[in-house]
């Protein structure tokens, strides 16, 4: 039986036959409008974010076989948490405190590509993930919580693969958060004054010289007669 495979990168939930997967589907001669239904359908729950998806053809029965990849960690974190990036300064200014509930969601969507023995070291690789973001998780720092994990402090609901989070728990970890960016609050103003004086001077260095500091320029004087 001979089969063919063709891989694309689409927009979850809303692929076309429009290029790149329109070309490389129609010389197989499937029925590419079935394709695409079919890869919306399996990637409906990555709207917003581009996916790898394999579609392996059969190239005598014309049957095919689509296999979903997901997107990069970064990606589903920013989807979980409505966030259009991470933050720029990570150490500092925290966007998002995280529960981990919400890392054994996560974890449990990439856990066929982390390169993790279990669920808990899968677990602490989205909170690497999340650290470079800016994201606390239950009000800590990726070393603050690291600790409690290896301890086992979370086994009980890692091992229970509890991803539910009460609204209670998101009004608590919400005000952490709060707190959290009230205690930079000062230094991260600082900061952004700093870097506007900077980029102040820097224009100012920039500017050509106005007309009052540039030197005087020769006035031409008319030619005399001979």
């Amino acid at each position: 039986m001979a089969k063919e495979i063709v891989e694309s990168l689409v927009e979850g939930g809303k692929a076309t036959a429009a290029p790149p997967l329109g070309p490389a589907l129609g010389p197989l001669k499937l029925n590419i409008g079935q394709v695409v239904a079919e890869i919306n359908k399996k990637t409906a729950a990555f709207v917003g974010m581009k996916v790898p998806v394999k579609i392996i053809v059969d190239t005598e029965t014309k049957e095919f076989e689509i296999q979903i990849g997901t997107p990069p960690a970064s990606g589903l974190i920013k989807k979980e948490f409505s966030l259009k990036d991470g933050s720029g300064i990570p150490n500092k200014n925290k966007i998002a405190n995280a529960a981990i509930e919400d890392m054994i969601k996560i974890a449990k969507m990439k856990e066929t590509n982390l390169s993790c023995k279990n669920l808990k070291s899968s677990v602490k690789t989205i909170i690497g993930t999340c650290h470079s973001m800016g994201i606390l998780i239950e009000g800590k720092t990726a070393q603050e919580i690291y600790p409690d994990i290896n301890k086992g402090s979370f086994d009980k609901i890692i091992d229970a693969e509890k991803i539910d989070v009460s609204a209670q728990k998101r009004t608590e970890l919400a005000e952490q958060l709060t707190n959290y960016q009230k205690k930079f609050a000062g230094e991260l103003a600082k900061m952004a004054t700093a870097k506007k004086e900077k980029e102040a001077a820097k224009d100012k260095k920039a500017a050509p010289t106005d007309a009052k500091g540039a030197a005087a320029k020769p006035v031409a004087k008319p030619a005399g007669k001979k």
